[in-house]
């Protein structure tokens, strides 16, 4: 899962991509509201963390962009703001929730997981797919009642796959998905072959269906019917 936090505080924006890492996080940074527009129209991302007030301009003009481009990030805006008419116009426009600074890292991370199981799975803890069932508090995966251990790669490969069922996603996507701004550095997406391989030798041993398909010179997709 992949998440942008745009925040002009550099201590506070560390120490929130440290925590977050933790958790299997991708963090990405924007410290300006140029960098962040820049970012937002390039990638896409799992949740923002949307500060309103940067030095360059108001983090709001960021949330109403990426409702006009009819994004499906979702945002959270984290703000020292505790004004009333600051979270009204933020979730008017179309934030998922308001956390006003200072908070617990704990509780922004379970702000973060509450608007991913929303956005991507209909607010469930736990996704199932006939003999295949994902618990996402826990971060554990069974087939036909047996756990399988994934790395954390492979587990974030298929919740993307599973999120994004039915739609052909290119391996520059999972490339930049998996890597962030990194990706474009890289020579190849090799790696992306390497653990999207991994993950359906691990799935179709344990007895899992073939849900998980290559789609030749495109890319990979999930299938659910």
């Amino acid at each position: 899962m992949k998440i942008l936090i745009i925040e002009d505080e550099s201590e506070l924006a560390k120490s929130i991509a440290e925590y977050l890492s933790g958790e299997n996080y991708l963090c990405e940074f924007a410290a300006t509201y140029h960098e962040a527009m820049n970012k937002i129209a390039v990638f896409q991302y799992d949740c923002i963390l949307l500060d309103i007030t940067l030095p360059d301009g108001n983090g709001l003009k960021i949330l109403e962009e990426l409702k006009k481009e009819q994004k499906q990030d979702g945002v959270i805006i984290i703000s020292a703001k505790n004004a009333l008419d600051d979270k009204i116009r933020g979730l008017q426009i179309g934030a998922d929730d308001y956390l006003t600074k200072p908070f617990h890292l704990s509780e922004l991370t379970a702000r973060i997981y509450s608007v991913i199981r929303r956005k991507q799975f209909s607010s469930t803890n736990v996704v199932k797919q006939n003999e295949l069932q994902i618990d996402l508090l826990s971060k554990t995966v069974a087939v036909n009642n047996k756990i399988i251990v994934l790395t954390k790669k492979e587990f974030d490969l298929l919740i993307y796959f599973i999120g994004n069922k039915n739609r052909v996603i290119s391996k520059s996507t999972l490339a930049e998905h998996l890597s962030g701004d990194f990706a474009d550095m890289l020579e190849n997406h090799d790696f992306v072959y390497a653990h999207v391989k991994n993950l359906k030798k691990k799935l179709y041993d344990a007895g899992c269906d073939h849900y998980l398909k290559t789609v030749y010179g495109t890319g990979y997709k999930w299938e659910s019917t």
